[in-house]
């Protein structure tokens, strides 16, 4: 209903046309009558069909609502993202323009202009190797001599690169029978005096054996091995050695026990050093290797000296006197037999239950074999008419058995092995002969260096021949492509120029010759010869265009300069960051890319004034110029004329 009132009361709305307060809730609560009065079971039925309707209404609703929240939310995204590498581009491009283009430039330029110095010269240089053929010669050859002959003794070698991973195992060795508890206690002063130390991360302890695994003979309760954690260094060489030298002084002042030092086993070698003697007296075996441990332990460069032969375990013999036992008309090996069968046992029968079969063993009782005097009175003849104990026909001590017998070659061994530290395998390997031929050995033993000094001597052996198949098969290879036996001759020259460069630098930087120098030698009989071929080659071209063979030599020089060049950096280059020996194992990679780095360089040096000055002197053929281009020249003459 619609009033009109003046202004002034009260009222909801404009000033002419509103609901009054109560009226509008007259007319609300009277509605409501009226549709509860109108209410009914048809009007209920219609709404349950609608329901549906209403609720994918609801659902259209919220997903288009969510649709438009989802595509406004990607556009800020999109946006924001399209700004921020709009800007990244522009800031990218500003630095290139004010930065990193002028740094490329000067770069090029100063790099145009080392090689415009060095090719004129260059220029000068070949003319005058060209003029003094034979004296140039000479100052290559003198170098290569010196390197052979003076330096390359003195490299020594060795098998392989030993690498530093920050972690090592102390094994200690206590006397022989010592309990595993004792065993336990005894080296928790050592654990802690290694965890002492600044330098030390963690460590992890194993004390006995677990005789559910391999172990060697050496291992048992008495033993224990101490696994230790560095901490990250950039330096891991010598904090490995700083922490080892620690640990061995302390140790030093336990007596009673036995250490050494192992690392982890990234390849399967032997120990560095190992020395057989071989002898058939046990006894005799044993104390000749406590002389050698004692004489090897003065060497420079070896640690952690010892030999296999430790103390053994304490046992009974019995020593059978003959003449006693054929006085009483007795059998050794059946009185041995006996004894055995008396303290041991015997398998007289099985107890069969089911399909299982249980054996039945007979022996005197426990009493009866408890102590020494007990066993002196065991009955060696049962059955004869008087007894006749044990005592009577042997004789019983308590002695140390062997606490192993190795067998070499079906000969009974000791070996001795040992570390190396700050020196090269090689030349360990010869002190140590020479301290074994000077010691006195007994009659019929002998020794032998074996270890990793035998394996090296086969790997290095095969790898020389590696090396000098591969400067055959390269020799072949040019020889057929250039027909000439004289030409491939010439470009090998730069395999001993790369030489000169290997063994200078390996000796300036103490590496010794290894499994992974040779790899490199055989890389560089591939590599080096790249660079002479190509510079042969283009003499042969020259000349075949008429060219006199010195000029051809100085233009093919010219003209090959700066590619060889620019090939030998990228090389270089690209092996640069191996030989900077960054991260784990760099032990392993660095002298392989040394050896190709300092080949590389030397050869790329002497062939570009070695190689033409060897080219001129060797080869003796005269130019032949090619027959297109001389029919090219005298073709114009002829229709001219």
């Amino acid at each position: 209903r619609l009033f009109k009132l003046p202004v002034g009361q009260n009222t909801i709305g404009t000033q002419t046309e509103f609901f009054t307060i109560t009226d509008f809730w007259g007319t609300f609560t009277s509605s409501l009558r009226w549709g509860s009065e109108r209410w009914s079971c048809a009007s209920f039925l219609s709404l349950i069909w609608l329901a549906p309707l209403l609720l994918l209404g609801l659902v259209y609703i919220i997903i288009r609502l969510a649709l438009q929240s989802i595509f406004a939310l990607a556009r800020l995204l999109f946006t924001g993202i399209a700004t921020l590498v709009m800007g990244l581009i522009g800031l990218i491009a500003l630095v290139w323009q004010k930065l990193i283009f002028p740094a490329i430039n000067y770069f090029i330029n100063f790099f145009n202009k080392a090689l415009d110095s060095i090719s004129r010269s260059y220029a000068n240089v070949i003319s005058r190797a060209l003029e003094n053929k034979q004296s140039e010669f000479m100052m290559a050859l003198v170098p290569f001599l010196l390197a052979i002959f003076i330096l390359l003794p003195r490299l020594g070698s060795e098998l392989i690169p030993e690498v530093r991973q920050g972690e090592f195992n102390v094994e200690l060795t206590l006397p022989v029978g010592t309990p595993v508890e004792t065993t336990a206690d005894i080296i928790r002063p050592i654990e802690d005096l290694i965890l002492a130390h600044e330098s030390v991360a963690q460590i992890a302890t194993v004390a006995g054996v677990d005789l559910t695994k391999v172990s060697d003979a050496e291992s048992g309760e008495h033993t224990a091995k101490i696994t230790v954690n560095l901490v990250e260094s950039n330096d891991p060489a010598a904090l490995e050695e700083d922490v080892l030298s620690y640990i061995r002084e302390e140790i030093s002042n336990y007596s009673g026990i036995v250490y050494n030092i192992s690392r982890p086993v990234l390849f399967s070698f032997k120990t560095p050093i190992e020395v057989e003697i071989k002898g058939f007296s046990l006894s005799g075996l044993a104390e000749v290797s406590r002389d050698a441990v004692s004489e090897l332990e003065k060497v420079d460069g070896l640690t952690d000296v010892k030999s296999n032969l430790q103390r053994g375990n304490p046992e009974v013999q019995i020593i059978y006197d003959r003449e006693k036992l054929s006085f009483y008309d007795l059998n050794i090996r059946t009185v041995a037999e006996l004894v055995r069968n008396k303290v041991r046992g015997d398998v007289a029968t099985q107890f069969k239950k089911e399909d299982r079969r249980i054996d039945i063993l007979v022996r005197v009782q426990d009493d009866d074999k408890a102590t020494i005097a007990d066993l002196r009175r065991l009955n060696v003849n049962p059955g004869g008419a008087v007894p006749i104990l044990l005592e009577s026909v042997s004789r019983i001590e308590i002695n140390e058995g062997p606490s192993e017998i190795r067998r070499i070659d079906q000969e009974r061994s000791a070996v001795i092995l040992a570390n190396i530290e700050g020196r090269d395998l090689s030349s360990v390997s010869e002190d140590v002969f020479a301290v074994m031929q000077n010691m006195d050995l007994p009659e019929g033993f002998d020794f032998a260096i074996a270890g990793q000094n035998k394996e090296m001597e086969v790997s290095l052996g095969s790898l020389q021949l590696a090396l000098l198949l591969a400067i055959f098969l390269v020799y072949i290879v040019m020889a057929s492509q250039f027909e000439s036996f004289i030409h491939p001759f010439v470009i090998l020259f730069t395999v001993p120029f790369a030489l000169i460069g290997v063994i200078l630098v390996l000796w300036l930087l103490g590496i010794p010759l290894n499994i992974m120098v040779f790899l490199g030698l055989i890389m560089l009989a591939g590599i080096v010869v790249n660079n002479a071929i190509v510079l042969v080659d283009y003499i042969n071209q020259m000349r075949r265009r008429g060219l006199e063979k010195n000029e051809a030599i100085k233009a093919a020089g010219m003209a090959r300069l700066r590619p060889i060049l620019m090939t030998t950096a990228t090389t270089v280059l690209g092996l640069l960051p191996m030989a900077l020996g960054l991260g784990e194992g760099a032990e392993i990679r660095t002298p392989m890319a040394v050896t190709v780095i300092a080949g590389l360089l030397s050869a790329t040096f002497l062939t570009l004034i070695v190689t033409p000055t060897v080219y001129a002197i060797f080869d003796r053929s005269e130019n032949e110029v090619e027959v297109e281009d001389t029919a090219t020249e005298a073709g114009p003459a002829i229709s001219g004329a």
